[in-house]
């Protein structure tokens, strides 16, 4: 067990190096302004222990009623400096508590830059498995303060340290040995807090998906969007006893943990208590034997005692530092993270408009971790300048279609070609601009009406003529108009602005998509959350909105399918029919069939 201790440690001396690192790369002056107060922080109680010894010399060898006054006087001057000193100690600790403050905050932002980064350069399927999560919670909330907390276990040590070096010193002229009898006492307490932090965070390792299940129940009993089925179906009480019990065997584990350390600690305690009275009964015996005076009592008396406070301190101290070494390794681990898609190093221009169209030539894909291939041996033509509809059940590979489009993902086997080019050949940032996509789940930005939609092209945010032509694009005009302060009205109750309905949120998306003036547009299920009416007045305008573009549209709706050029029915991941929507519905096949069960739906709703 000591050996493989000590293999972890030598093994987090390189990561705490990279640790200092960070915070010597973003906040250089402050941390050279810590260092040089914890110096002298350091030396500050050595020197108080030496003068206390000279007072007390004094004190002890010419106090008496006829010469006390005389006496007083040769005392105050040490006095006064161990007075001085303890202002100055006072005054330090601010100024210590300030910079600390300042290196903190940025530190951290620049770890926040760092992770942010990251986590913006990686694939979309980093985010496929629950590995990447686990990471990635532990690089946001167990590794994000630890550089500072690292930062602050070593001024810890320095200082103790240094003051340690001055005591130790002190003692020394008495007996050499004296120091290593303070020293090694303290040996146990170091194996002790090694072996804790060591099996501390290999626990922490191994519940990290505990921890993230544990806040995800307490997440959903607490969100509003939750709020409604809790109480409808009356699923509280699972939620909670769900997280009741994941918090009862997080519990149940750090207790046994602190257990385990309280009995290591007793036992480390024992030894370092008997090495200091070991040396002050030695002290004794020389001070009975007239080899030495009050003063050098004293003074041994509180190098051993401050000693051990010392040594507990810095036991302490390096425990939190190996602490902090173990949980940047998930933080460099996740910065390390490197995309797999390739990007070409010296890549092809894109063409500005398309003049043949899109192509998917053989296209076989699967998402990481599946066990099905989601396309397989796919081809399809997406005319330039046209509008094509791909309609089909849940689970066909529609939406997947979009998705290798803007090259989230590559295909395993085929291609997917761009006027005859193969889109691995482009800049993936110059083929994202060159599409809009109206997602099937968008996000729904809290921020106000009008910046929710210009988040599709951000050089927009100024230009209320686009934002307000894309609402009316989008049909998204008329509930923004309605709204409180119209486009300046934030949206969603986090920050407490005004809910839309799901269909209005929907318009105000897709007012996002139109904004964006790219020649190539995808829309995931755009007409899903409306009502019919609000269909009808969005179809009336469908033509303009995409004329001139090459657009794929995703739809269960064979009423807005109806309104494309070419409809292709998708069945497990293959194109079973195509066609334009008189020629499906005079084919009678599935796409007839399933076309007179929408219409005799409608007509009986």
């Amino acid at each position: 067990m000591l050996r493989k201790t000590q293999k972890e440690l030598l093994k987090c001396l390189p990561l705490m190096g990279k640790g200092l690192g960070l915070v010597w790369s973003a906040a250089r002056g402050w941390t050279v302004a810590w260092a040089l107060l914890l110096l002298v922080q350091g030396v500050i109680p050595a020197l108080q222990v030496y003068l206390t010894r000279v007072t007390v010399d004094i004190l002890a060898a010419d106090i008496s009623p006829t010469v006390a006054s005389a006496t007083l006087t040769r005392a105050w001057p040490p006095m006064a400096v161990i007075g001085l000193l303890w202002i100055v100690t006072q005054l330090i600790s601010s100024l210590i508590r300030w910079v600390r403050a300042a290196q903190g905050e940025l530190v951290q932002d620049s770890i926040h830059t760092l992770i942010h980064d990251k986590a913006l350069e990686l694939d979309v399927a980093f985010y496929e498995n629950p590995e990447s999560y686990d990471l990635l919670h532990r690089a946001k909330i167990d590794a994000l303060s630890q550089p500072i907390a690292l930062l602050e276990s070593l001024g810890v040590v320095i200082q103790n340290s240094v003051t340690l070096i001055v005591l130790a010193g002190m003692i020394a002229m008495y007996a050499w040995w004296l120091p290593l009898l303070l020293v090694g006492s303290a040996l146990p307490g170091l194996w002790s807090v090694a072996r804790y932090v060591l099996r501390e965070h290999k626990w922490r390792i191994a519940n990290t998906a505990n921890e993230r299940r544990s806040r995800y129940f307490d997440w959903i009993v607490t969100d509003r969007g939750s709020a409604a089925e809790m109480r409808l179906f009356d699923l509280g009480g699972y939620h909670t006893a769900t997280f009741r019990r994941l918090r009862g065997l997080l519990r149940k584990g750090r207790l046994a943990l602190v257990r385990d350390e309280m009995k290591s600690e007793l036992f480390a305690g024992s030894i370092a208590w008997v090495g200091g009275i070991a040396g002050m009964a030695w002290l004794l015996v020389r001070a009975s034997r007239g080899l030495a005076r009050l003063g050098d009592l004293v003074l041994c008396y509180q190098a051993f005692l401050q000693g051990q406070k010392l040594l507990r301190s810095l036991l302490e101290s390096a425990g939190r530092i190996y602490r902090s070494t173990l949980f940047l390794e998930n933080l460099f681990q996740f910065l390390a993270q490197t995309p797999h898609l390739a990007v070409p190093q010296h890549p092809v221009p894109l063409p500005s408009s398309l003049s043949d169209g899109i192509r998917f030539e053989q296209v076989t894909f699967r998402y990481p971790g599946s066990a099905y291939d989601a396309l397989s041996g796919f081809t399809l033509t997406l005319p330039a300048g046209k509008t094509t509809a791909i309609v089909g059940h849940n689970g066909a590979g529609k939406s997947t279609l979009i998705k290798l489009l803007c090259r989230f993902y590559d295909p395993q086997e085929g291609q997917i070609l761009f006027d005859g080019s193969d889109i691995t050949r482009f800049d993936p940032a110059e083929l994202r601009r060159a599409i809009t996509v109206l997602f099937q789940e968008p996000v729904r930005y809290h921020t106000s009406a009008g910046e929710n939609i210009a988040m599709g092209d951000l050089t927009a945010v100024e230009d209320q003529d686009r934002i307000h032509c894309a609402a009316v694009a989008a049909g998204a005009a008329g509930p923004i108009e309605r709204l409180p302060h119209g486009y300046d009205t934030v949206l969603g109750k986090w920050f407490g602005g005004a809910e839309l309905s799901v269909g209005e949120w929907q318009r105000v998306a897709l007012a996002r998509a139109f904004l964006r003036r790219s020649p190539i547009i995808a829309l995931d299920e755009p007409t899903s959350a409306m009502d019919s009416w609000a269909e009808a007045d969005w179809l009336s305008r469908f033509r303009e909105l995409t004329d001139g573009h090459t657009a794929i549209m995703i739809t269960h709706r064979f009423t807005t399918a109806m309104h494309a050029d070419m409809i292709h029915v998708m069945e497990n991941g293959r194109i079973t029919e195509s066609g334009t929507h008189e020629q499906l519905v005079a084919s009678g096949g599935h796409y007839a069939e399933s076309w007179l069960i929408q219409m005799r739906e409608i007509q009986q709703g």
